[in-house]
């Protein structure tokens, strides 16, 4: 059965089919009006003057751009980044956002890159003024399978040269000295060939755990003294004193470490005289190698950058200091501890 549409139902339908139409005349003309009218270059063009604000803080100096790096690429960095995801290894120089990985672990030969391998956790029971690495009283439990993991890893690893390092451990009785010892030791049975260097802490003064590290079998014995006497209480954590560095790395090398090594920070308000005590003071010590690099901020909880050294600042005391006697020094804005240490320990060694 056909049922009829009533006429009322027909010309709503018309008058609604009849809208889109009606729109879209209604969105052209708009559109045509739109493009007629003034454009944005009208607005700027006849706008007042207005005063600029800076944001940030400007009580700072700027960063210079020889302290500006270029991100990192390359084979050797790719691989390498590879490498450590699938040994579960961490490095310093990943965590700490260092600026040279880029030249550490580039290049076209991978056995000549240089890694920082961090031991003993990330918790440190120090807190240092410049540091950004966390801090409790009561750190995580040491892992005794590390030593062994470690070794093993590095030995599948194929770089020359390695550089292990470690948080404050005083909440341990030998500060972790025998901890880092045995990865030494597992490290040179596994892969006799390759380099190591210790960077260690102060075992708070006990020179005994300086002797036991230092009897491990590695080749570089480094500790850093960070900054000049005066400013140590300033910057290092109240429990670390320049002297008790000093009687650090002069123990190692009593121990027959062939090659011991320090780091220096500038920019933290040192004066000229303060460095060249600091100087006299690791030569007398018979330290080998030393390393300046300009202080950075980690974050804004941290010591204030004092100033920006300049390049030609920094090559003037590298050359102080090689004319003293150092078997070798590293000295710029982007320098750290671990930088290009293969360069230069390969050929000493």
């Amino acid at each position: 059965m056909i049922r009829s549409i009533p006429k009322a139902t027909i010309r709503q339908t018309s008058s609604l089919l009849g809208t889109p139409r009606c729109l879209a005349t209604q969105a052209g003309t708009f559109k045509q009006k739109l493009d007629a009218g003034p454009a944005l270059d009208d607005f700027i063009r006849n706008a007042p003057e207005v005063e600029t604000v800076t944001l940030g803080n400007t009580s700072q100096p700027r960063l210079p751009s020889f302290l500006k790096t270029k991100i990192p690429t390359g084979a050797s960095f790719t691989k390498i980044k590879e490498d450590l995801r699938g040994l579960k290894l961490h490095t310093v120089c990943e965590e700490a956002r260092c600026p040279n990985i880029g030249d550490c672990w580039g290049g076209t030969d991978k056995s000549k890159a240089t890694a920082t391998i961090m031991l003993m956790g990330d918790t440190c029971t120090r807190g240092c003024r410049f540091c950004s690495v966390k801090t409790s009283k009561t750190p995580a439990p040491l892992d005794p399978h590390e030593p062994e993991h470690t070794a093993e890893a590095i030995s599948r690893w194929g770089l020359g040269y390695i550089v292990l390092t470690t948080v404050d451990r005083d909440d341990i009785p030998d500060g972790g000295a025998e901890h880092f010892a045995s990865t030494i030791r597992k490290i040179k049975y596994k892969a006799p060939n390759i380099l190591v260097e210790a960077l260690t802490g102060d075992f708070a003064g006990n020179l005994e755990h300086v002797a036991l590290v230092a009897r491990s079998g590695l080749d570089v014995y480094a500790h850093n003294i960070e900054t000049t006497e005066a400013l140590t209480p300033f910057v290092r954590d109240r429990r670390a004193t320049f002297r008790q560095s000093l009687s650090v790395l002069a123990r190692a090398k009593e121990e027959g470490v062939r090659i011991t090594k320090t780091s220096m920070m500038l920019g933290l308000g040192e004066t000229e005289d303060q460095v060249l005590d600091a100087l006299k003071a690791l030569r007398s010590a018979n330290v080998d190698v030393v390393t300046f690099g300009q202080y950075m901020r980690p974050t804004k909880r941290h010591m204030k950058v004092h100033r920006y050294v300049e390049p030609a600042e920094f090559d003037r005391w590298k050359q102080v200091a090689m004319d003293m006697g150092f078997l070798y020094v590293a000295s710029g804005p982007l320098v750290r501890s671990s930088y290009k240490v293969y360069n230069h320990s390969s050929h000493n060694l």
